[in-house]
């Protein structure tokens, strides 16, 4: 049987954090945006902030990427984050 053991996930998403930053080519923006918002829903949780103005559009989309995932658990959004630096790398 499966035992979910948090610690271990915590090291897997440190290390996939730092993989990301060595990859060999960057990735399209859209997958920037959900690296980001699950990497932020894994370390903070929901986002209190209100959405920036219309003027700030990259801080528009970097809101809603992070908005998408509201309400997710922290272990289910490190999951999706080391599932997809790991699609990433391959």
């Amino acid at each position: 049987m499966f035992k979910f053991n948090p610690f271990k996930m915590e090291q897997e998403f440190k290390l996939y954090s730092q993989k990301v930053k060595e990859l060999k080519s960057r990735p399209p923006d859209s997958t920037l945006l959900i690296l980001y918002g699950l990497y932020k829903q894994s370390t903070e949780g929901d986002i209190k902030s209100n959405r920036p103005g219309f003027f700030d559009q990259k801080g528009r989309a970097k809101w809603d990427a992070w908005n998408k995932y509201k309400g997710m658990p922290k272990d289910t959004a490190m999951n999706r984050y080391i599932l997809k630096v790991k699609s990433l790398i391959k």
